[in-house]
């Protein structure tokens, strides 16, 4: 079913629960080269494009998913967050000069992009791809 006056047109803002913030915050700033828009005790935001990126403690974070639980970073991943590039080799080399260890790639995948991937101290796996 196809609608084309959706609702659900533009991400604003994901929330990534970080066990410690400080250590977060400097991933964050050396590897998408970016300084916080915002941050408080709880939180860091940084922007990439149009959207926020809100680094959240997680002992901050069980309001905002009660009465679910919040998930400890070692048990497993359950989302990647793509970001479009021009050169994926040549950024790899730039995330590894600034101390990111990728886990996977640059590598062709059978659908047709080059990619490769990296995780931040919260255990959020980001892709780079072309």
């Amino acid at each position: 079913m196809e609608d084309s006056h959706s609702w659900a047109n533009e991400i604003f803002a994901a929330t990534l629960f970080e066990e410690d913030l400080a250590v977060a915050k400097d991933f964050y700033m050396r590897a998408f080269e970016l300084e916080p828009v915002f941050e408080d005790d709880n939180s860091c935001v940084f922007k990439i494009g149009s959207v926020l990126i809100n680094l959240l403690k997680t002992d901050a974070a069980h309001e905002l998913v009660a009465p679910g639980e919040v998930g400890s970073p070692d048990s497993g991943s359950r989302a990647v967050y793509t970001i479009h590039v021009e050169d994926v080799d040549y950024l790899c080399g730039q995330l590894t000069a600034r101390g990111v260890r990728l886990l996977n790639g640059p590598m062709d995948r059978p659908w047709g992009i080059r990619t490769a991937s990296f995780m931040d101290p919260g255990g959020h796996i980001w892709e780079i791809a072309k």
